[in-house]
């Protein structure tokens, strides 16, 4: 939590506008195809519509359309790559009454989804 807090204040700190996807959203050693790959195995996509992958096409989430251009992650934090790592494999932790539930994966696994949510721009 508290890397996540120390980012939190970095990102009110530092804008996060202009840029491409890599200058925004920086995972090094992460990778974006293992991500949706992840996704589908623990079934993101049952709760929410994700671009790449086909099927469900879950509606109880938001859809993930344009990810990597959305300025928040669950509507209160800033869309930063550490962040959004430690909310992909526990968003209780980050919001106890959302829906979203722990996910079992690693904290690699979640930093490869992180790269495969930031590939997700808007159409």
């Amino acid at each position: 939590m508290i890397r996540w807090q120390a980012t939190l204040t970095a990102a009110l700190l530092v804008s996060a506008c202009g840029g491409d996807v890599v200058e925004r959203h920086p995972l090094p050693g992460a990778v974006p195809e293992r991500g949706r790959a992840v996704i589908a195995r623990v079934g993101c996509a049952s709760c929410h519509e994700i671009p790449g992958v086909a099927w469900p096409k879950g509606k109880v989430g938001p859809s993930l359309e344009g990810f990597a251009a959305r300025s928040l992650i669950g509507g209160r934090y800033p869309n930063q790559p550490d962040i959004l790592s430690d909310y992909v494999r526990n968003a209780p932790a980050f919001t106890p009454q959302g829906g979203m539930p722990p996910m079992p994966i690693t904290e690699q696994e979640a930093r490869d989804v992180a790269a495969y949510l930031y590939t997700l721009e808007p159409r």
